[in-house]
């Protein structure tokens, strides 16, 4: 008998569906699109051949369907990496806990997820409509640092060569760095997504250093992020998912990445709030490679 999950810690609705996501386990398919917006979900879709089923649930839209004979979930999380802890445990417990017993399958499932968003440019050469696949994750949300084995998946050189040169704040969560599944983003980027490091924020103005009325803790903060580098990487882009998703999905023996397409770039000032016409060229394209 597999490890059991008592009621209080695996909440199952009287229908039979997980939680907050009210998926049963038969409507998740083992290839996921991610995205933050839930009117996204319907776009990724109507790219699909068919569509079995769609399921709504506050900020979590599904639809699952067939595209060129692969059975493929769209799947909408909200914004921030807290989501995507709901988001990313739920999905698993669809495919590797009985809902019924509440005890652990005994044979693991493995999902194949990338989240499709939009980011931040950071670099020169991320301007608007650059799309970038993020190979490692910074994490500022401090999510991963909750669970067991964080440092057993985590690059821990390049964290400390990260706080080192930003002269990290002790107030803040310590920054956890994670790698994209690499066959994933070989698949998917292609040759047309600049590779690079994410850093996923907890917060989008404050933490990714958007000063309105309220003034910043430290106010170089991403003139030292765009100055990083390791190993030939640099720091490409901010957005706010990327690092819980890679994360959850290594702890719980899944394949993830993140592609984002730029909307706004920090050191040229400049954004484009018409952003959505191009988003289904880079929703093409995934669907194509997943």
């Amino acid at each position: 008998m597999g490890k059991y999950f008592a009621e209080s810690e695996l909440i199952v609705n009287n229908d039979g569906s997980i939680f907050h996501l009210h998926l049963k386990p038969e409507q998740l398919a083992h290839k996921v699109i991610l995205v933050g917006d839930p009117g996204r979900v319907d776009m990724v879709a109507s790219f699909f051949d068919k569509v079995e089923c769609e399921v709504s649930s506050r900020e979590f839209h599904t639809i699952t369907g067939l595209y060129k004979g692969k059975r493929i979930s769209a799947v909408s999380t909200g914004i921030g990496c807290d989501n995507i802890d709901i988001v990313l445990n739920e999905l698993d417990a669809l495919v590797n806990i009985d809902l019924v017993s509440r005890t652990e399958k005994p044979e693991h499932t493995t999902l194949e997820l990338v989240r499709i968003g939009t980011c931040g440019g950071l670099q020169l050469n991320t301007p608007e409509g650059t799309y970038v696949a993020s190979v490692k994750s910074i994490g500022f949300d401090g999510l991963l640092n909750f669970y067991a084995g964080r440092n057993d998946v985590c690059d821990l050189p390049l964290e400390e060569a990260f706080k080192a040169h930003m002269k990290w704040n002790p107030l803040l969560c310590a920054p956890y760095v994670i790698d994209a599944d690499s066959e994933l983003i070989e698949r998917v980027s292609g040759s047309e997504m600049v590779r690079g490091i994410t850093i996923a924020c907890g917060g989008f103005f404050g933490p990714q250093g958007r000063e309105l009325r309220i003034p910043l803790a430290d106010p170089h903060q991403n003139e030292k992020v765009e100055a990083f580098e390791y190993n030939g990487l640099k720091i490409t882009n901010f957005e706010m998912e990327s690092s819980a998703l890679a994360g959850l999905a290594r702890l719980l023996g899944h394949k993830a990445m993140t592609c984002c397409m730029v909307i706004a770039n920090r050191r040229a000032g400049k954004a484009n709030a018409s952003y959505k016409s191009s988003m289904p060229d880079l929703v093409k394209m995934v669907l194509e490679r997943i």
